[in-house]
């Protein structure tokens, strides 16, 4: 596999190294962020979610540790420069959510955290003879909030660039 494929299915950029930083939803495009964001952190406050935090660099950047995103642009309204911009016909990220092998399902084990915890409606469960339901993930219902991934007991679902999801 080359240096870039590798980075892309790691989830990094093809231009560094560097991790693809995981914006606040509506952000524009990584260079138009950073140039008009100017780190005044006035989305932080106004997540109700607690998502927001900042990078290295003083920019907004989203943790789910504890929570997913609702979606409900208090963050864009919030940002006096237009580095989060709410288009109508536009997601609010191009990131999905991807299963990975340490999913306690697919071990054996019943769990259906991540199903329960999906509003959208995108992790159903397929059931199967001899074992648990199977998870599966439908990416166009999927909308990249992340609800799903702090209740996984196993952190086996993480958010990849929406572009990945066809690269097996």
């Amino acid at each position: 596999m080359d240096v870039v494929r590798r980075r892309l299915l790691g989830g990094r950029d093809s231009a560094s190294a560097r991790p693809r930083p995981q914006r606040p939803p509506w952000a524009l495009d990584e260079a138009e962020f950073t140039t008009t964001c100017r780190d005044c952190a006035a989305c932080i406050p106004a997540c109700p979610s607690g998502l927001i935090r900042t990078d290295g660099e003083g920019r907004p950047v989203l943790g789910f540790s504890h929570a997913g995103c609702t979606l409900c642009g208090d963050c864009v309204r919030a940002c006096p420069r237009g580095a989060l911009h709410f288009t109508p016909d536009a997601p609010a990220w191009d990131w999905k959510v991807r299963l990975t092998e340490t999913c306690l399902t697919l071990q054996g084990v019943v769990c259906r955290s991540c199903g329960e915890a999906c509003d959208a409606g995108a992790i159903r469960f397929r059931p199967r003879i001899g074992g648990p339901a199977l998870p599966a993930l439908d990416p166009l219902a999927c909308n990249g909030c992340g609800a799903c991934l702090a209740p996984c007991p196993s952190r086996a679902l993480v958010r990849i660039p929406a572009e990945l999801r066809e690269i097996p």
